[in-house]
């Protein structure tokens, strides 16, 4: 991998890691198949916008990415836009949802964000990331 990416009037290095959960904290990952819609969700919008996505990974209630996205998206416009994309595509796919997380949202207001530079901390950002999901029976939410 390059040590920096090269837009068309920049050279940047720019990884972020970012974390935000369900609405009520609800453990909506235990679902496999919403786990895994989300995770498409994100994948297919990450080239729409140019990110890469080093790692992707959710605990029962709540999702990690790290990736990296041209200077011209904030942080905060990223989670707004991840946030967005994955609930249309949810509630889309899977309606029933709504009566579990009501009130029309399906991420909480909130999120964390930290931007990651060097190699060393990046390697680390990546393997407390991939440590994250707990294996477990899995339970169904409906």
């Amino acid at each position: 991998m390059k040590r920096y990416r090269t837009g068309s009037h920049s050279r940047y290095t720019i990884y972020y890691h970012i974390v935000f959960c369900p609405k009520y904290r609800r453990k909506i990952f235990k679902e496999l198949r919403i786990d895994k819609q989300v995770r498409t969700a994100i994948r297919e919008m990450a080239k729409y916008h140019d990110w890469i996505i080093e790692e992707l990974e959710t605990d029962i209630d709540h999702l990690h990415i790290f990736l990296s996205a041209p200077p011209s998206y904030s942080p905060s416009e990223i989670v707004k836009l991840l946030k967005t994309w994955t609930y249309s595509h949810i509630y889309d796919q899977y309606p029933e949802i709504k009566k579990y997380l009501w009130g029309g949202k399906m991420w909480c207001n909130g999120y964390y964000v930290s931007t990651i530079s060097d190699r060393t901390t990046k390697t680390e950002i990546q393997k407390y990331i991939r440590q994250q999901r707990v294996h477990i029976n899995q339970l169904k939410l409906f």
